[in-house]
């Protein structure tokens, strides 16, 4: 069997990719410290004799893996990292600690075992753009000292760090970047917009929204994320590759579907809060790319995803 890592693996997107490569034949390693990761989150995956999880933090060396010594390690997806911007001042030195050192970690072990390699990256790369929709050759418009620092400059150098690696040193590597995704595993308490929204909804409070909400995200449902990641990780290409959907909506216009959804649960109200520093006032991908080269295109729309994300946050 071709055996893959996957850091974070207990963690929102991870625990999806750790199910997903299960189905496709794969044995699966699962790293993860619990920061911001579930056990709960592989309840499923712990039940396949090619499942392993391994509780470390990443930017340590890792212990001997029962599953290396069987089947040699075939791939590495680095997917550790808290992605919430109420981690951005909870936990900052963890984020730049698993982006810079994790990152370096898991590269050296790919080249040591000549594995294929991803890194997470992610729509942050292109701070609050100057570029709409943003492309993959576009560099980005980013406060190098604001509070979304952590994340957004990190989240850089792994890019650095993992191109440099392929240009010098034969790394068999690249990196996907992930705009605003959502669906089940997502924590209530998560801080970004889709669990906050929701869970106010379902607890019938107003629905609260940083500055006026006229600023626009894209959402893509965590199935088709994966579908998108997995067929980058078994391509060879090593360029970024941009995986969300296209399907721009202002904050206010995604805040009247989640309360169309909740009801009779949720309310009918919505409370302006201050405008939090350096977000995004609009956030698209440009996917030809993906496209082009993968085959890859989102499928779920942001009613039947968010109706089974409530779902979710209802249980």
């Amino acid at each position: 069997m071709k055996h893959v890592l996957v850091t974070g693996g207990a963690g929102f997107i991870g625990s999806h990719l750790c199910d997903a490569l299960l189905a496709r034949g794969y044995a699966v390693t699962a790293v993860d410290n619990y920061v911001t990761g579930r056990r709960e989150n592989v309840a499923a995956a712990l039940k396949s004799p090619h499942f392993d999880l391994v509780e470390a933090d990443i930017c340590s060396p890792l212990p001997q893996l029962k599953l290396v010594d069987r089947f040699g390690l075939h791939g590495v997806l680095h997917f550790a990292c808290p992605a919430s911007p109420v981690d951005f001042d909870r936990i900052p030195f963890v984020i730049l600690t698993v982006d810079s050192i994790g990152t370096k970690l898991t590269v050296d072990l790919a080249l040591e075992h000549k594995a294929r390699y991803v890194v997470a990256s992610t729509s942050e790369i292109y701070g609050d753009p100057l570029v709409h929709p943003q492309t993959e050759d576009y560099w980005g418009n980013v406060n190098t000292i604001g509070p979304r620092a952590c994340y957004d400059e990190t989240k850089r150098f792994a890019e650095a760090y993992v191109s440099t690696a392929a240009r010098l040193a034969g790394l068999n590597g690249g990196m996907v970047r992930i705009f605003n995704t959502y669906g089940p595993r997502m924590r209530p308490d998560d801080g970004r917009i889709v669990p906050e929204l929701c869970m106010q909804a379902l607890a019938r409070k107003p629905l609260t929204i940083h500055g006026t909400g006229q600023q626009t995200r894209s959402f893509c449902y965590v199935s088709d994320l994966v579908d998108g990641i997995l067929r980058y990780f078994e391509s060879s290409h090593q360029e970024p590759m941009n995986i969300g959907n296209p399907d721009e909506r202002s904050v206010l216009e995604f805040a009247q579907v989640v309360m169309e959804l909740t009801s009779p649960e949720g309310g009918g109200k919505i409370e302006h809060l201050p405008g939090r520093q350096d977000d995004p006032k609009r956030r698209c991908p440009e996917i030809t790319r993906a496209k082009t080269k993968l085959g890859w295109s989102p499928r779920v729309d942001l009613r039947t995803g968010l109706k089974s994300t409530i779902d979710y946050f209802r249980s």
